[in-house]
């Protein structure tokens, strides 16, 4: 079993390393369900890979979880698999994420259900406050932090992110509570906004950053970040990566991220891993629907998972959400293009064990 008692530092050491942290995918039978066989294999799957923690009740759970009355059963079978299961490998420190969303009150909510539960963290995501100052936006992160340590979540706008710029990174750099930051904005810039704010806060020694852009993530990881505060050189590594493109291929992504830490500590970076990114950008591609603005994001991972036997079938808790238009045929083509990017043996080998 993994080491997941909130009362200890041991997260905090994982977190700040840099890991791959998988965002856990929701399992439904063809009612649309929980089907609690198969959610807690997906957890199984997730750290027998060596996932260094997981991310529940976020974007690819889908947030639509609350209104079906699913959020803290969700959140406590991933749990309960965290505490008892026996990964392969043995035993490790995990960091576990709780997805947090909604108004000030459900977020407060939310973060205090999750520390219930034994959490870590919360990944706040502030689609909600759409409209809102950036000095509400900051009193909100300031409420949530009073109950649980904070994960900021820059989302990208095309499922619901807001735009946040360099001041409110500073702002919400700076509480005493918040220990990392989730860059997804799909953008260069925005990214950019993130690094400059937790710069300019001094928070760099203190805020683990990790990218959330399922599109750069290899540069991302790769990258040092040299920037300036005032006339300070300050540069910045982004450590690990929270992640709906790692809830599949997971193994494979462990070892992609331990090789990545090997290049940056020693270095040179070799011209192969740098190749990578293009080739995991142009699978990202296909699995979140890129041709269609993400449509098809969440049911493309899950249609990975459904060939490789995880789960039973790709539903969605919104009937309307599901493949997009040619998005299978896409699929189909990274996996023939890079066979070396997909677990196929690794969940063949252990599907029986995950499902028993």
């Amino acid at each position: 079993m993994a080491s997941t008692d909130a009362g200890s530092d041991a997260w905090r050491t994982v977190l700040w390393r840099g890991a791959v942290i998988p965002a856990h995918l929701l399992a439904l039978d063809a009612r649309r369900q929980l089907d609690e066989r198969r959610q807690r294999a997906l957890s199984r799957y997730y750290l027998d890979a060596g996932a260094g923690g997981m991310a529940v009740g976020v974007h690819s759970t889908q947030f639509a979880i609350r209104e079906r009355g699913l959020y803290r059963p969700v959140l406590e079978l991933a749990m309960d698999e965290a505490r008892h299961w026996q990964p392969l490998g043995g035993s490790r420190p995990l960091v576990m994420i709780a997805g947090l969303s909604g108004p000030t009150p459900q977020a407060v909510a939310e973060a205090r259900a999750a520390q219930e539960l034994g959490y870590h963290a919360g990944l706040l995501s502030l689609a909600a406050l759409r409209g809102q100052n950036e000095d509400a936006l900051v009193a909100h992160c300031r409420a949530v932090a009073e109950v649980l340590p904070v994960v900021g979540f820059y989302l990208q706008p095309a499922v619901g992110g807001i735009h946040l710029p360099t001041s409110f990174w500073r702002r919400f750099a700076a509480i005493e509570n918040v220990v990392a930051i989730k860059m997804a904005p799909f953008n260069r810039y925005r990214t950019l906004d993130v690094l400059r704010g937790v710069a300019e806060a001094g928070a760099e020694q203190r805020v683990a950053l990790y990218t959330g852009n399922d599109d750069h993530i290899v540069l991302d990881l790769l990258t040092p970040f040299a920037l300036r505060r005032g006339q300070e050189p300050v540069t910045l590594r982004i450590r690990g990566g929270l992640l709906g493109h790692w809830s599949v291929g997971t193994r494979r992504a462990v070892e992609l991220l331990e090789r990545i830490h090997t290049a940056v500590e020693t270095g040179p970076v070799p011209p192969e891993l740098l190749a990578l990114d293009a080739q995991v950008t142009d699978c990202n591609a296909a699995l979140f629907d890129v041709e269609h603005d993400f449509h098809g994001c969440i049911a493309g991972c899950h249609e990975v998972l459904r060939r490789q036997g995880l789960l039973e079938g790709i539903w969605c808790l919104d009937p309307q959400e599901g493949l997009s238009p040619g998005q299978a045929d896409e699929l189909t083509r990274v996996h023939d293009a890079y066979p070396h990017l997909h677990d196929d043996d690794f969940v063949a080998a252990h599907l029986d064990r995950w499902l028993a």
